[in-house]
């Protein structure tokens, strides 16, 4: 097995050519990371340096896939999402380069994404981003509770010349108790109907909630919804999975242990935390886990179970996609679509045509930086970020692959291919935004990132990574 690892290790470094070639890679990654830690993305302000990452995107989607494009021109649909929002339509080959048919009706499906933007929180409706076995896997926020969307319906009605060019004309929300309630329910009939239809259009079966909420609540009112606790049960013909992780909030207790995940466990007996785990029997029995005890799990623990879950999920005989949502969609949810990518990457079953620092490209622009993480300058978004890269290391194991292998057979590619994206990510992050450890006295722990990062430069050093 070692033998077979560190010839699977010298092909990679092979690969990546002479020094020149991999300097230039990894100054690619280090260019992207400044851009991305000194602002948000906005679609209606996109400077030379953001259209230029916009392109690269296009580009490396374009190696291994044909794609439609849902246009949010100036951010018309979601003023942070990106501009041309990719559809990959199907695997291509150099062999049906030149030919093209689209599998769906992308004018329809444009239609559909403009009438189910209001459903959902900031605007952030159901986006396919990633394409496996001809499913798709799909990123949003959670469903906008009443609040959000009569003030988003007003502003509508006021900044489109006095009529909703979505939903027809606003309505007055009358004074009458009864009449309100029937009201809300027509105005949510009405939008998470438009959702719904976008949800069928793209084939999507099942709803992974990542909520600890089964609101969200501030200042006592209710702000954002989600599917479980739709009380009209509009949402029935889906799978809901409730799989509650906690928000970038607790990262601060990752950056606090200087950056050591294991023995990290949520306290999930704070008052807001009202979701429990829920998952379907049938997707449960098959994946040895303990499921009853996912409130003493660590963060290492946590994370790993609910990405084999997942995968287990869009790895299934059925020909069914799949929805990650969070509360706002850009923190928890990239964290899942990117290890996703990563995870699905590294077992050749997407993107086959790219190179580690292609892929690690890809990932922190598309699915990070273009789907709006809202700032670097918000300390506790670099930590989930972070965490997201340098959690590689706990999913190199065979146990994370959907291919389906013999028993015993040792296969090194997968690992030595998710260690060379954590190495460049390290070695791109330490020259750009760098870790500040909790204390005056820099831990063991700090010491030792420190010293990867080192070793990430030119892929060169030691095989394993602690």
């Amino acid at each position: 097995g070692a033998a077979l690892y560190k010839e699977g290790r010298v092909r990679i470094e092979q690969k990546a050519g002479d020094g020149s070639i991999m300097a230039s890679r990894s100054e690619e990654i280090t260019e992207l990371l400044d851009v991305f830690s000194k602002s948000q993305y906005r679609a209606r302000e996109v400077t030379p340096s953001v259209e230029r990452i916009e392109e690269r995107c296009l580009e490396l989607f374009d190696r291994d896939y044909k794609y439609s494009i849902i246009h949010n021109t100036n951010g018309e649909v979601c003023g942070h999402y990106p501009r041309k929002i990719v559809f990959l339509e199907y695997e291509s080959s150099d062999n049906n380069k030149e030919s093209f048919e689209s599998t769906v009706q992308i004018s329809k499906l444009q239609d559909l994404v403009n009438r189910s933007k209001m459903a959902r929180c900031r605007g952030r409706f159901v986006c396919p981003v990633i394409l496996y076995n001809g499913k798709h896997v799909c990123r949003s926020s959670t469903l906008a509770g009443w609040g959000e969307l009569y003030g988003r319906t007003g502003y509508n009605y006021i900044f489109s010349g006095g009529s909703d060019d979505t939903f027809g004309d606003a309505e007055e929300v009358p004074e009458d108790d009864c009449a309100v309630r029937n009201n809300d329910s027509q105005l949510f009939d009405k939008v998470r109907g438009s959702d719904i239809k976008l949800l069928k259009y793209l084939s999507v079966c099942y709803i992974c909630d990542l909520m600890v909420e089964n609101k969200k609540v501030k200042f006592g009112l209710n702000v954002t919804s989600s599917e479980k606790v739709d009380k009209a049960h509009r949402y029935a013909d889906f799978t809901l999975l409730s799989v509650p992780y906690p928000g970038c909030e607790f990262f601060r207790e990752y950056k606090d242990r200087d950056y050591t995940a294991e023995g990290l466990v949520f306290n999930w007996n704070q008052d807001y935390v009202d979701a429990p785990l829920t998952i379907p029997d049938f997707f449960t029995r098959n994946l040895n886990i303990k499921w009853s005890e996912y409130q003493s799990w660590d963060l290492v623990q946590q994370t790993q179970n609910y990405l084999k879950l997942l995968l287990h999920i869009i790895n299934s005989d059925d020909e069914n996609g799949l929805l990650v949502h969070c509360i706002s969609g850009w923190d928890r949810t990239p964290l899942f679509v990117s290890l996703l990518r990563l995870s699905l990457w590294a077992d050749r079953a997407i993107h086959a045509s790219l190179e580690p620092s292609e892929i690690l490209y890809l990932t922190i622009a598309y699915d990070w930086f273009l789907f709006g993480l809202v700032s670097f300058l918000f300390h506790l978004h670099i930590y989930i970020f972070f965490f997201c890269f340098n959690f590689l290391k706990h999913i190199v194991c065979d146990t994370f692959s959907v291919i389906k292998k013999q028993r015993c057979t040792f296969v090194p590619d997968r690992q030595v291919r998710l260690e060379a994206v954590r190495e460049l990510f390290l070695a791109a992050y330490s020259s750009t935004v760098g870790l500040k450890s909790s204390s005056p006295s820099s831990s063991g722990a700090i010491s030792g990132l420190l010293e990867q990062f080192a070793r990430g430069v030119g892929l060169r050093g030691t095989n394993a990574i602690i």
